[in-house]
């Protein structure tokens, strides 16, 4: 159902098994929270940034993210994005994903979003049966994607990440950044390996792909992205995004 800042909702209190929801949405910060349903998110057009289980990620409009019920998540937007949610009582519906996953978009699975995000809260369930099921198989079927980003928890680096998951400052080099939170190299590279599984250098590297995505999704240019992230030239960003995802960043964004 298509839905503005004015109508009521709360999806906890729905009596329904399947509930889908569009919007467009501007500047929009979600705050951390959960559902009792499974989530679909998805944005058409623009993008969306989650941090959820520890980790930051992405959803460009090539991507969707499933949420399992009760994960801990907050979704942000700083410019106009169409939205497009589903919610799944995972009681009442059977053979939904179980695993927090970031999907590839098929074709297929992008018409049944757009379909399910716009059909009305008490459609009768047997409407819904033959969709949510084709919904659910593709769902299986669809590629994971790795466009997530660990955040360490150590108290050293909370007030440091927390600028750095607003987007508000690109990672500093390593020896810069250790000065900047006072601690040495070895003890940052010790503290994120031991709690991302990368070591800094990686991690930054990751964090400006996520970045690009994200300005890239708000048609900003390859040039303007490439100066934002500190690449040395236009062909440099290029050539690392393409290392990164096997494609050019025009490529990928259409």
């Amino acid at each position: 159902m298509l839905i503005d800042d004015n109508t009521p909702f709360y999806v906890d209190g729905m009596p329904y098994p399947f509930v889908g929801i569009a919007a467009q949405v501007g500047r929009h910060d979600s705050g951390m929270h959960t559902h009792n349903r499974a989530q679909l998110l998805f944005a058409p057009h623009g993008c969306i940034s989650i941090t959820l289980d520890g980790m930051h990620c992405v959803l460009p409009p090539t991507k969707v993210a499933w949420i399992p019920a009760g994960i801990e998540h907050c979704a942000t937007m700083t410019n106009v994005v169409a939205y497009r949610s589903l919610y799944f009582d995972p009681v009442r519906i059977k053979n939904l994903p179980e695993e927090l996953s970031i999907l590839n978009v098929t074709p297929l699975l992008k018409e049944l979003i757009e379909r399910m995000a716009f059909w009305d809260w008490d459609k009768p369930s047997e409407e819904q049966h033959n969709t949510l099921a084709l919904c659910c198989e593709e769902l299986s079927y669809a590629e994971r994607n790795e466009l997530t980003l660990p955040l360490p928890k150590d108290k050293r680096l909370a007030l440091w990440l927390e600028k750095v998951k607003l987007g508000t400052q690109l990672p500093q080099p390593l020896n810069e950044m250790a000065k900047h939170i006072g601690a040495s190299s070895k003890t940052v590279s010790r503290l994120f390996i031991k709690e991302t599984g990368m070591p800094y250098q990686a991690w930054r590297q990751q964090w400006r792909l996520l970045s690009a995505i994200e300005q890239l999704s708000e048609k900003k240019s390859v040039s303007v992205v490439a100066h934002e992230l500190e690449f040395s030239s236009d062909s440099a960003f290029i050539h690392f995004f393409k290392q990164h995802t096997g494609e050019t960043p025009t490529h990928y964004m259409k």
